[in-house]
């Protein structure tokens, strides 16, 4: 079986432009950090018809980047200070198998150490998900809940309030996948600037980095 994904990345190879490879090698320039779940009916990629070097991704159970991941913390500051990407898409999917499990009391074992940020995202949101009498559409707002708490959490990181004090361009955007019918929609939440971070996890500009003008958008 793994034979078979070394033929089809030959068949892969062999169908694509003769100077793709030749780019790639010359180094990555994404205009975008795609966040999303490692489900596998969600490739990142293919989904936006993007090709290779178009996206720089990361993904993993339940597109969940939080303070105490250093994982994700990571692939975000080198997406932002070295790639110098200007859009950051948490692009989350209904029916996360993720998102079901934080909604449950079953013990799923180490996973439910991961799935804490959901279930406290729960919490906070339980009067609106309460009250909606459909299971599946208590599921479904948490998916959607789930990818706002993200594009907020990560508007907070010291990484993304540093680019915006450096004048750097740079929006966050919330999206969400339906499996059925493969459309995404635009959740509506974007954040590109200070102000639209509540002021306790706004940091002060350091002495030593004086803020720059914004640089032009890629």
């Amino acid at each position: 079986m793994p034979n078979e994904l070394l033929k089809r990345n030959r068949e892969w190879a062999a169908r694509q432009e003769a100077d793709l490879f030749d780019d790639l090698t010359d180094g990555q320039s994404p205009r975008f950090l795609w966040i999303s779940c490692s489900d596998s009916r969600v490739p990142a990629n293919e989904i936006v018809d993007c090709h290779p070097g178009d996206l720089f991704v990361h993904r993993n159970i339940a597109n969940r980047i939080d303070h105490d991941d250093l994982n994700g913390l990571s692939v975000l500051q080198y997406a932002v200070e070295v790639l110098q990407v200007p859009h950051i898409v948490v692009c989350g999917h209904y029916r996360c198998g993720g998102v079901k499990a934080a909604m449950e009391t079953t013990d799923h074992g180490l996973i439910d150490n991961w799935l804490r940020p959901i279930k406290d995202c729960y919490h906070r949101c339980h009067s609106e998900l309460d009250a909606l009498a459909d299971e599946q559409a208590r599921w479904d707002r948490l998916c959607e809940l789930n990818v706002v708490d993200q594009v907020e959490g990560i508007a907070r990181t010291t990484v993304v309030q540093k680019a915006w004090q450096r004048g750097q361009n740079l929006t966050i955007h919330g999206w969400i996948y339906h499996l059925s019918g493969g459309l995404i929609q635009n959740l509506g939440v974007e954040i590109n600037s200070p102000e639209q971070v509540p002021a306790i996890y706004r940091i002060a500009p350091s002495q030593n980095e004086p803020a720059r003008e914004p640089s032009a958008s890629r």
